[in-house]
């Protein structure tokens, strides 16, 4: 059974990829890594399923035991993606989805170069201020602690394998859909397809030689 394909959605606060993903998850099977994090639940978000929410003090603890398959610090918090979850779904032949920062991401990326990396950005800064502002969930500082981060990671794209803007959200979802579709559609990964299509089925083979014999017979047609 083939490896299932690890797809790595990132991109700045406030651009909207957990609207994506939960879209994406809505119509595609696949396994979600819930990340974890040391800052606080926003309003509406649960424990265990937009993230695991711990304290600091437990996440440093995974890290020193080489629990996480990534993890970063992200504006006074920490992020960080279990390992063992993500690793035995990928061995299961599941297709796996994160939703991380930009760093952990990278991080990923040096760790399993396989990995398919989606950048979703903004259509503009000036569009990302105005999200976080309507978001409310930040300070005022808060928030232009993370434009001056979207800036820079906005500057690392030529690294991801893959752009998707969220400008609209149904063509941004369609976008990475998209990409979903044809990373599966991959050579590598059609191996059974291929060899079903080089196969031939006894029953029917006999079925078309008996249609050829009686086309023979009728001889030639019109």
């Amino acid at each position: 059974m083939p490896l299932g394909n690890l797809f790595v959605m990132t991109g700045a606060s406030g651009v909207g990829k957990g609207t994506i993903r939960g879209r994406l998850l809505e119509y595609h099977r696949m396994y979600y890594s819930v990340s974890m994090t040391t800052r606080p639940p926003r309003p509406g978000e649960r424990q265990g399923a937009d993230y695991y929410f711990v304290s600091r003090e437990e996440f440093e603890q995974k890290i020193a035991q080489n629990g996480f398959l990534e993890y970063a610090r992200y504006v006074d918090d920490y992020y960080g993606t279990p390992r063992e979850p993500v690793e035995e779904a990928l061995r299961s032949g599941q297709d796996v989805l994160l939703e991380i920062e930009v760093q952990g991401a990278l991080q990923v990326k040096r760790a399993m170069p396989e990995a398919i990396l989606v950048f979703i950005v903004p259509p503009s800064l000036s569009e990302l201020r105005r999200r976080l502002l309507v978001r409310g969930t930040d300070s005022l500082e808060k928030i232009r602690k993370r434009l001056l981060r979207a800036e820079e990671e906005l500057r690392l794209a030529p690294e991801f394998k893959y752009v998707v803007v969220n400008d609209q959200l149904d063509k941004a979802v369609s976008d990475f859909a998209a990409i979903i579709q044809a990373e599966r559609l991959r050579q590598p990964r059609m191996a059974e397809a291929l060899a079903r299509a080089l196969s031939k089925d006894p029953e029917l083979e006999a079925e078309l030689d008996k249609m050829e014999e009686r086309l023979r017979e009728a001889g030639p047609q019109g």
